[in-house]
């Protein structure tokens, strides 16, 4: 007869192997995961999705309708010569952020809704990940809009796996047909049924898996954060003339027109990354004085600390923002002009003193150029 220390130590390695097994078992899932399942939202496994690709765990059949695929906004012709991955963020309510074919939808919402309503452990899995119930579901698609990207854009995908939604990260093609919001962001990939949620732009180093397709540019990602608020129109680019199109939201094509208060820039403007040669608005010239000053300069006063430069003529540096080391930085506030000295205050015998200090660059960012 065994004794009970011998059955307790049998006992015990018994549920260590089982644990280190669960393990194992979870680390092979992580694995398997990492190329689209759960628990991957934050991994630093970024994979690439180009357009027709389903990727793992298609939730549906593709319900994308076959349209010329625009080229990215701006988008080089050559290889890229910088290796450094970035990810911009852009309010989906930039006018030329999506496009599409006048009175043609990019998706097909109908078969969308019908493809979810056949399998129902995939519509209850698709509501969980959409933050919405099953039952909501022919309602919450045809509420969303079908366009397609203008500009590769990190998404946070969700495959289908053993019942539930697993997410992953992911990249999506410019071209990509998706269904957006009423904010515009992006909430379904059309070529799997794949729900879609704002990305997780993890920091330091980030392995991107899959194919590159031409053109493709780390540098070049966009993270699409919500319009300020809901906007009942989406400006968007024709990719067949290159011409605007304003589409109501929730409308698959039938109501496009041309909007009556256009952009003021082409619809084929790289607006994601300004060019440092782009004229900008320069500041107004100094103007002498209406008065001569005085034959005799006064004595010498101190002028006191320098204004800092507020040269808005300037052109900002085009630093887009980083996040393989710290993610996002601070956005640099808003210049606040520095108004003219009253008429009774002595500036100098020939005018304006001019500040001593080195001028300060203004630094661009993208939330203030891009205002929802």
């Amino acid at each position: 007869m065994r004794s009970p220390r011998r059955i307790r130590r049998t006992a015990l390695a018994a549920l260590s192997a089982g644990v280190l097994l669960a393990v194992a078992g979870c680390g092979e899932g992580g694995d398997r995961t990492a190329k689209g399942t759960t628990g991957t939202a934050e991994a630093k496994d970024v994979l690439l999705q180009s357009l027709a690709s389903p990727g793992p765990g298609p939730f549906t059949a593709s319900t994308a309708r076959a349209a010329a695929s625009p080229s990215p906004t701006g988008a080089p012709d050559a290889e890229p010569t910088s290796a450094t991955r970035t990810v911009h963020p852009v309010s989906g309510a930039v006018p030329g952020l999506y496009g599409g074919t006048r009175s043609v939808a990019a998706c097909d919402v109908e078969q969308q809704a019908a493809l979810l309503a056949d399998d129902e452990d995939k519509a209850r899995a698709f509501a969980d990940a959409s933050g919405i119930e099953a039952v909501q579901i022919p309602g919450y698609l045809k509420s969303l809009t079908p366009v397609v990207l203008r500009a590769d854009a990190q998404v946070t995908n969700h495959g289908y796996s053993a019942g539930s939604a697993t997410a992953f990260q992911a990249v999506l093609q410019a071209g990509t047909a998706v269904l957006v919001d009423s904010r515009g962001m992006p909430r379904v990939r059309c070529a799997c049924g794949n729900p879609l949620r704002p990305p997780v732009v993890a920091g330091g180093k980030v392995a991107h898996r899959g194919e590159r397709w031409p053109g493709y540019d780390p540098a070049r990602i966009v993270a699409v954060e919500p319009g300020v608020k809901a906007a009942t129109s989406l400006i968007i680019v024709d990719v067949d003339d290159n011409s605007w199109i304003e589409r109501a939201m929730g409308d698959s094509g039938g109501r496009d027109r041309a909007p009556d208060d256009p952009p003021p820039f082409e619809p084929d403007a790289d607006l994601l990354f300004p060019s440092p040669g782009r004229p900008t608005e320069s500041a107004p010239p100094d103007t002498a004085p209406s008065d001569p000053g005085p034959s005799e300069p006064e004595a010498p006063t101190d002028p006191g600390p320098a204004e800092p430069s507020d040269d808005f003529g300037d052109t900002p540096p085009e630093e887009p923002w980083e996040d393989e080391e710290e993610g996002y930085p601070d956005v640099a506030p808003e210049p606040t002009q520095v108004l003219p000295a009253e008429p009774d205050e002595p500036t100098g015998p020939d005018g304006p003193v001019e500040p001593v200090g080195p001028d300060e660059p203004m630094e661009a960012g993208l939330d203030d150029v891009f205002a929802g």
